[in-house]
């Protein structure tokens, strides 16, 4: 929840600087230099899996695969009888492991623009690795579900910053870098609403930022002119031009967003007008595109949170044919583009935790997507699109030791992960215990919290999910930013769940925790050293609200 200034609330920042720094991420345990998992299932991605297969791990590397393997002496060994051993998992478009926005308008111009000149939302200098939070507590909770790698991109305008390669674990920050640079992305939605600035609608983005390539590839002309002939006009030099030159010198990859079959289409125009090396995200309606998709040879990244009825929704409102059919039909998207032999991969798209990425995945193996190829999207593709399957995604020789071990199927739900490799180190997973009673009701649905600091009233909703043990998912959303939920339950009628936001520059857990019924909650906001009564209510359905019937919304990252 970027900006949630709690302890200005109090007034003790300085505790918070000592108690809070940023947590350090290590190994568990004095490690060797080789671990060996063997007898299990082993299933590398690149090739056929193994059965009673023996993995070697050498200091932070897979120093060896198969049936035969001489393990050293000096190696610790996992049996792996009855477990199966996969790639680490990818996201592949996030803002994982990032440091939280704060105020936008650090990253905006001081006057309004009036031109392009003026590069409005453009920031392409900024780079996911440069913003790393290693207090991000979203760290943890991905890695202990599987996933070892993301690719963290900043937010905000146009060209809001180039995305990284991450691997989830290290010391410092430099740790985690797999790649510095790999994606350019791009948001075409107009910041604000007619008048409100240049550009104020699509056609004024769209027609922007193909200026912006036209002016790169013009600063690029002229540079070489100029270092052949210095006795030229010097050209000027632009922050924006050099370093999207410098990106795609690098081979960086531009990403476009389309979900729908209007944008998707739109998309493969503008690949092919704008001439840089494209790859669509969103792509939930890729069921009616995939052949016009794999005839261009455009990669697409899959947003596998999908389409659903608004939580609270007005039971009065009555969506159209078209939205009904794209909920229905979005998870069948995957199944449709691996037919077509379009290369694709899965992000996050904002869902609250691994496991509901896994769920969702799962929809896709359900709607026809092969397991095989889930697994593929999850992994080796993700990695060939960003341009590092030579260092990631596929258990072989010489690549980076980022694998994830489970007692079963990677999609069934009662599968549990029981470690994680990343860079060769091991990690155990924890499932938090569960309450033993079962919740009364459902807490699920939009709340509208209200609770008063000293700095005045705050009111931001709480979006709850509630699976049928009692785990409570979501996010917490107010004026400065959303926060997502890093741990929760229901038991009987009381609730509690914890999410973690930044104060004064610290990763600090709040925790909302009290008793609910069908349309109440009561209890204590607390942190560290400072507590407050707070209530929630379920606001009314809004009448006026429409539903989208091409999946625009739904597709924004």
């Amino acid at each position: 929840m970027n900006g949630w200034r709690v302890w200005g609330w109090v007034g003790v920042a300085t505790v918070f600087a000592c108690v809070l720094g940023a947590p350090e991420v290590y190994a568990q345990g004095g490690e060797p230099p080789y671990f060996a998992i063997r007898g299990a299932k082993v299933v590398p991605v690149s090739g056929a899996p193994t059965e009673n297969g023996t993995i070697l791990v050498s200091r932070g590397m897979i120093a060896a695969v198969g049936r035969d393997i001489k393990i050293p002496d000096e190696a610790w060994i996992i049996d792996g009888k009855g477990l199966t051993v996969y790639p680490g998992l990818i996201d592949a478009f996030t803002d994982i492991g990032l440091a939280p926005a704060g105020d936008a308008a650090q990253h905006k111009p001081d006057a309004p623009a009036k031109g392009p000149e003026d590069r409005p939302g453009t920031t392409p200098w900024r780079k996911g690795a440069d913003e790393l939070n290693l207090g991000d507590k979203r760290i943890e909770t991905w890695r202990n579900g599987g996933f070892t790698t993301v690719i963290a991109a900043p937010k905000g305008g146009f060209f809001p910053g180039q995305a990284s390669v991450l691997d989830l674990a290290g010391e410092r920050s430099g740790d985690f870098v797999v790649r510095y640079g790999a994606a350019i992305p791009l948001n075409l939605h107009p910041a604000g609403g007619f008048g409100s600035g240049f550009p104020d609608s699509l056609m004024g983005v769209l027609a922007y930022v193909r200026q912006v390539w036209m002016d790169t590839d013009w600063s690029t002309h002229a540079e070489g002119a100029y270092e052949k002939n210095l006795r030229v006009a010097r050209p000027r030099t632009d922050r924006t031009e050099t370093t999207l030159k410098e990106a795609l010198g690098g081979h960086e990859v531009v990403l476009i967003p389309a979900n729908n079959s209007v944008e998707i289409r739109r998309s493969l125009e503008l690949a092919d007008r704008w001439k840089v090396p494209s790859v669509i995200y969103g792509g939930q309606m890729g069921y009616e595109t995939a052949g016009e998709i794999s005839a261009k040879k455009l990669p697409v990244l899959v947003n596998a949170k999908w389409p659903e009825t608004e939580k609270d929704a007005d039971p009065e409102d009555r969506p159209t044919l078209r939205t009904l059919q794209f909920r229905d039909r979005a998870p069948s998207a995957p199944g449709a583009l691996a037919k077509a032999n379009v290369k694709f991969a899965f992000y996050d798209g904002g869902l609250a935790t691994p496991k509901d990425v896994l769920k969702a995945v799962k929809k896709s193996i359900d709607a026809g997507l092969p397991a095989d190829a889930a697994v593929r999207a999850l992994t080796l593709s993700a990695a060939e699109i960003f341009g590092v399957a030579d260092r990631l995604g596929s258990i072989e020789v010489g690549k980076i030791a980022n694998l994830v071990v489970t007692d079963g199927d990677l999609f069934e739900e009662k599968t549990k992960i029981k470690f994680v490799f990343v860079d060769g180190q091991k990690f155990e997973t924890h499932e938090p215990e569960k309450p033993r009673e079962a919740p009364k009701g459902d807490i699920s649905g939009k709340w509208k919290l209200a609770f008063t600091t000293p700095e005045g009233a705050e009111e931001p909703t709480a979006d709850l999910t509630m699976d049928k043990d009692g785990t409570i998912s979501g996010t917490v959303t107010g004026k400065r930013g959303t926060a997502t939920i890093l741990s929760g339950y229901a038991s009987v009628d009381k609730f509690s769940f914890t999410i973690n936001i930044p104060v004064e520059g610290n990763a600090t857990d709040i925790t909302f925790s009290g008793t609910f019924d069908a349309t109440s909650l009561k209890g204590t906001l607390s942190l560290t050293g400072f507590s407050t009564e707070f209530t929630g209510t379920k606001p009314k359905a809004n009448t006026l609200r429409g539903a989208n019937a091409d999946g625009v919304v739904e597709g924004a990252r």
